[in-house]
């Protein structure tokens, strides 16, 4: 199984990193072959609203170092995107990223059942941390992007996992053992066959 991994926050040790990396050490301990992009260390911009995805090529007009990255994506059969919560929503680095993916859309993708260019059924692991300890606070976050990822992406399933409460401020707290633990389960139910 490929998998492609995509690291959201500016701080490479953080808390979505911790649990990012937790998923794909078990991953690969089960003989998946991961790539992992920490989007902060790349240069690329947003979609520039250009629509030459729709009109004159079948992939995003820009050239820069997302290319890969989005390449790498319609390779895998899971991806797993890791991000915390700033300010209220994800970070610049990967909502820039995720207004790229509408070039994997169809022209006509209002209207066509297959509206992604991207190969279907491929697998999904949300990764969202936040400081804040409420779990009502920002829950919409993962649904408002889990809905467009699906279109977008292809998805067949997506898994979420989601801690508040660590970080508060900046500061690392730490994640909490279960949640690690919840990142292995994950990547051993994304790895087995599916019935």
């Amino acid at each position: 199984m490929k998998i492609t991994c995509l690291l959201g926050s500016p701080r490479y040790d953080g808390n979505s990193a911790t649990i990012a990396n937790r998923f794909i050490e078990t991953a690969a301990r089960l003989g998946a072959e991961v790539r992992t992009f920490h989007l902060n260390r790349l240069t690329y911009r947003g979609c520039q609203g250009c629509c030459k995805c729709k009109t004159a090529l079948d992939t995003c007009s820009l050239k820069d170092d997302l290319i890969e990255v989005l390449e790498s994506i319609k390779k895998a059969d899971a991806v797993v995107l890791a991000t915390p919560v700033y300010c209220g929503d994800i970070p610049g680095q990967v909502k820039c990223f995720i207004d790229r993916t509408y070039s994997y859309l169809v022209p006509d993708y209002l209207t066509n059942p297959k509206c992604s260019r991207v190969p279907p059924g491929k697998k999904l692991v949300l990764i969202v941390t936040q400081g804040a300890p409420d779990e009502g606070m920002f829950a919409e976050i993962a649904k408002r992007y889990d809905a467009f990822l699906k279109r977008t992406l292809a998805l067949a399933e997506v898994r979420l996992i989601r801690v508040c409460g660590v970080g508060s401020g900046g500061i690392p707290k730490g994640v909490p053992e279960k949640f690690l633990h919840q990142a292995e389960e994950i990547a051993r139910a994304v790895l087995s066959p599916g019935p």
